[in-house]
């Protein structure tokens, strides 16, 4: 059997709401329409597909507001998510994000070069044919030395760049505690 306070603590939970505000900076502009929000600011502008049936997303004068009636767990979340992913879209578009990383090596120096949209290693581990990965669009890589600038306004796709360089230089059928060679992320820049 339920006590009337149990009853009631479910009845105040159903008819919650969760509301989440984020003010756009100056010379920020959003729009908002088909589930698409396009966001555009100095360094240029990003887009992305807001669609879930719980959750809706609002835009007026400056502000975006996040909003979900009755939410359960998997809603909380997902507002905290939508935040986020807006959060990162403003940063990515007024100040971007930088990776670092750093090429290191002990057994054969490794040369790195990028052609087009795709990052070569060269000599890794003494192989004679050159491990690649794959560039995303509108992120641009820099080599100074041994090391390497990551630079991008989508932080997913500039992180994704980072692993697949990360995932290229992956040592395998040797003792990894001897051979470490690898292009590995120091840091991020400063920038998160």
């Amino acid at each position: 059997m339920s006590t009337e306070n149990e009853m009631d603590t479910h009845t105040k939970n159903t008819t919650s709401t969760i509301k989440e505000e984020i003010i756009l900076p100056e010379e920020t502009t959003a729009t908002y329409t088909d589930h698409i929000l396009t966001i555009k600011g100095a360094n240029g502008e990003l887009s992305r597909i807001f669609n879930h049936p719980d959750i809706t997303l609002a835009l007026k004068d400056n502000t975006i507001t996040i909003q979900c009636n009755r939410p359960r767990r998997k809603q909380k979340a997902l507002v905290g998510t939508y935040h986020a992913h807006i959060n990162n879209m403003i940063h990515g578009i007024n100040v971007g994000f930088e990776y670092h990383m750093k090429t290191v090596y002990s057994h054969f120096p490794i040369k790195t070069s990028v052609q087009g949209t795709t990052f070569i290693i060269e000599n890794f581990l003494g192989e004679r044919s050159p491990r690649k990965a794959q560039i995303l669009e509108n992120v641009t890589v820099d080599i100074a030395g041994d090391m390497v600038t990551v630079k991008g306004i989508d932080k997913e796709k500039v992180g994704q760049t980072v692993a697949n360089i990360e995932r290229a230089t992956a040592v395998k059928r040797r003792d990894i505690r001897v051979f470490q060679d690898g292009i590995y992320r120091i840091d991020r820049g400063g920038n998160t």
